[in-house]
């Protein structure tokens, strides 16, 4: 059976600032809607389901993040989870300058959990906590093609 990655879903507790520091670091917004009503009850599995959503793709075309912000119901929120927390971990960008993508998180108040690292002279990398708590690794090529 083929199988397609088709997205990445989050859920954020403020959509506007999740796609402002996603768009800064090179997304582009495909598209943005607000869902509700019965077919999202039933996919989601929560009655009165209602979020807005945005669609981001990565400018190479085949990556997308779907983030979404709950109207109803309330979301919860478990607080920031360490990057050995059971679930979904983080999502990984591979960027053409490190630094530069550092100094644009950074305007969002996103930095790196402990620093920079260099794996092996592959890459320069490092985890930062973007808004909602997100886990965002991003990784710098030392190898240039």
């Amino acid at each position: 059976m083929p199988i397609t990655l088709e997205n990445v879903g989050i859920a954020v507790r403020d959509l506007e600032e999740a796609v402002a520091f996603f768009t800064d670091l090179g997304l582009d917004v495909e598209g943005r809607a607000e869902v509700s009503g019965e077919w999202t009850d039933t996919a989601v599995g929560l009655d009165g389901n209602h979020s807005r959503i945005a669609m981001l793709r990565t400018p190479d075309g085949h990556g997308v993040l779907e983030l979404f912000e709950y109207v109803h119901p309330p979301a919860s929120d478990p607080g920031p989870t360490a990057p050995n927390t059971i679930g979904m971990h983080r999502v990984a960008f591979s960027v053409d300058d490190l630094d530069a993508a550092l100094e644009i998180a950074a305007r969002h108040g996103c930095h790196p959990l402990r620093g920079v690292a260099t794996y092996e002279d592959v890459y320069r990398l490092t985890y930062v906590r973007g808004p909602s708590g997100i886990i965002v690794m991003l990784a710098e090529a030392l190898q240039k093609a």
